[in-house]
């Protein structure tokens, strides 16, 4: 199930990786698209000059999926464009998050309490392995780093809530000033800060932008096709999207995670 792209990577040298968290290690937002999506078509309905129902969820699907996996404020920048484009007058694209957060929220506020109180298993809402790849990591002495495009205060608690926080040296999320943060950015600093060569960087991820980032600085880009919903096999429509982007190894999950790190340590 591991799926090597490019088979010409530098092994051996990783000494920092970076991961994304929901989709790549958290289950805990499972199905965020199928509220994000939703909530901007009905918003897009209401305009003067909308196309049908149809259309517009294909419009929105292209470019909630093109920005995933960077902060949630510019897929809400894109609605307000596309409001606009219509004839509608848009509010502040934080207020559409706003909204957005709230319905997400009531979908999976019970897993989280639940993983609060002890009623559901942390592995249970993580991608399998996903555990067992840090703790393989962190044997190595590779340095750790999470970042996601959701807003930090719900990226560390939920961090907490799945038990992961130890794992990593740092763990970043949007910010209300979205200017502030990105992934380019951190990757960026990190390699900066390190003196890090490519091959000594690698980054997990099931989004298009962490893959990309990563490639553009010469690290090993590991796409993640988790199918969320199942916890088992891969998103042929993610694998596509991670390819394309320059993931270097495609896996569905970590379930095999004794193997690929062996590959990735040219062990």
């Amino acid at each position: 199930m591991i799926e090597i792209v490019h088979n010409h990577i530098e092994r051996g040298h990783i000494r920092h990786a970076l991961f994304d968290f929901d989709g790549t290690l958290s289950l805990i937002r499972e199905g965020w698209q199928g509220v994000m999506i939703p909530l901007m078509v009905e918003l897009l309905m209401e305009t003067p000059e909308h196309e049908n129902e149809a259309a517009l969820r294909a419009v929105v699907t292209e470019f909630v999926t093109r920005l995933t996996g960077k902060q949630t404020i510019y897929q809400m920048i894109q609605l307000a464009e596309e409001i606009a484009q219509r004839g509608g007058q848009p509010a502040d694209p934080l207020v559409y998050k706003r909204i957005y957060l709230e319905r997400l929220w009531e979908r999976i506020r019970d897993r989280v309490a639940g993983l609060k109180a002890g009623r559901i298993a942390a592995d249970d809402l993580m991608v399998p392995g996903g555990r067992a790849l840090l703790e393989a990591l962190r044997g190595r002495g590779v340095r750790c780093y999470l970042a996601s495009g959701t807003d930090e205060p719900y990226v560390l608690d939920e961090a907490a809530a799945l038990q992961v926080t130890p794992y990593f040296a740092g763990i970043y999320g949007a910010q209300d000033d979205y200017r502030r943060f990105s992934k380019k950015l951190l990757i960026e600093r990190i390699i900066a800060e390190h003196s890090l060569a490519g091959p000594e960087f690698v980054a997990f991820g099931d989004g298009f932008v962490e893959i990309e980032d990563t490639v553009r600085v010469g690290g090993i880009a590991i796409g993640v096709a988790s199918n969320e919903a199942t916890r088992t096999g891969i998103d042929a429509w993610k694998r596509s999207r991670l390819i394309q982007a320059g993931a270097d190894i495609i896996v569905p999950d970590f379930r095999e995670h004794a193997t690929l790190v062996a590959y990735l340590f040219d062990e």
